[in-house]
């Protein structure tokens, strides 16, 4: 009786902790948009994209404290619950890092900003739902086949090398169109590449730790 708790504690952690990854994964959606809305010429709809994001921002921070709420109860072994929390806490840094690459750009709107930037962010911006897509793909199968989550979590570091190269670029057509922006402008672009960067690196960060879980859910 004791063992049929435990999974069905274990099933009910997981189910919360996943409604909490899978927002956390959408917000790169949100901030794709927020990109295509800008280059399209369409600043108040990126806005509103932007308002959305941080609406699911809060929604995500709920759910990783249910979460956590969750492992205090029932006896759920304490590797199991480390995991868990590791792995929330891993998306929840993820989604915080969207929303620093979100404010940016809701402080850029409507700048003068040459469009091969914007474009380049963009295309960013689409490696980086790439990435977050593959990264849902595997957490998906983790509690049903550890095996192809495993095989799937090895895709990720695919999807953020592309994001790496899109970073260097953009450091290159930052130092290019340098002269012609204004520094504090100039900052705040270093710092939306910087912290979308840091978005992939989350992502490649949290499908490691998915390996390790392969092992644990076996």
């Amino acid at each position: 009786m004791e063992r049929w708790f435990e999974r069905r504690r274990k099933n009910k952690v997981l189910d919360i902790a996943y409604r909490q990854m899978t927002l956390a994964l959408d917000t790169a959606n949100d901030l794709e948009r927020a990109f295509k809305s800008v280059l399209d010429g369409k600043g108040e709809t990126a806005k509103k994209t932007i308002d959305r994001l941080f609406h699911v921002e809060e929604e995500i921070d709920a759910l990783r404290r249910r979460v956590f709420e969750e492992l205090t109860k029932g006896s759920l072994p304490p590797k199991d619950r480390e995991d868990i929390m590791h792995l929330v806490k891993r998306l929840d840094v993820m989604a915080d890092h969207v929303k620093d690459s979100a404010r940016n750009i809701l402080i850029l709107i409507g700048l003068d900003i040459p469009r091969e930037l914007w474009e380049t962010y963009y295309l960013m911006s689409l490696d980086i739902v790439e990435c977050a897509s593959t990264l849902r793909k595997s957490l998906k199968m983790l509690n049903e086949n550890p095996s192809e989550a495993r095989r799937i979590s090895l895709r990720v570091e695919d999807s953020e090398r592309k994001v790496d190269e899109k970073y260097l670029e953009v450091k290159r057509l930052l130092l290019k169109y340098g002269e012609k922006i204004n520094p504090s402008i100039l900052i705040i672009l270093r710092d939306l590449v910087d912290s979308m960067e840091e978005v992939a690196d989350s992502c490649a960060d949290t499908a490691d730790y998915v390996r390790v879980l392969t092992v644990s859910f076996k």
